[in-house]
């Protein structure tokens, strides 16, 4: 019997912080692909920013301060680091995205150079031409 095939995830900014906050969100086969033994799991720096961010305009609570919870749940989960290079720049800007959201674009970019699948509930990155996506609504 066949192994099944590894799958490179990388987790959108919500998909993250759904994943600890509101697991419910989370659509049934991205959970299951999030929990999948020898999946490797990713997150972009851009996604940390954000998280940063959206807590300190409110829009999130995370305790006991947003960056004790940035190193407590990348802790808790080891993900890989999915860097900002050169080529993420690049792409960013030739993604055929209709948003110029930096975050997205950034992420979308990422999955892109590095082959990852990503992990998102977003329609403007579930409607990126030749973007591989796992839908997580």
């Amino acid at each position: 019997m066949g192994r099944a095939a590894l799958v490179k995830l990388l987790l959108d900014t919500h998909v993250w912080l759904w994943s600890f906050l509101r697991p419910d969100r989370l659509s049934r086969q991205a959970a299951t692909a999030l929990e999948a033994e020898g999946n490797e799991l990713w997150l972009s720096p851009v996604s940390v920013w954000e998280a940063l961010i959206l807590a300190e305009k409110g829009r999130i609570e995370l305790r006991p301060s947003a960056e004790r919870w940035v190193r407590d749940a990348l802790r808790e989960v080891p993900l890989r680091d999915a860097p900002l290079n050169r080529e993420v720049a690049l792409e960013s800007r030739r993604l055929a995205i209709a948003t110029e959201d930096p975050a997205d674009r950034f992420l979308g970019a990422t999955a892109k150079v590095y082959e990852l699948t990503l992990v998102t509930a977003d329609p403007h990155l579930l409607a990126v031409p030749g973007l591989a996506t796992l839908n997580a609504a």
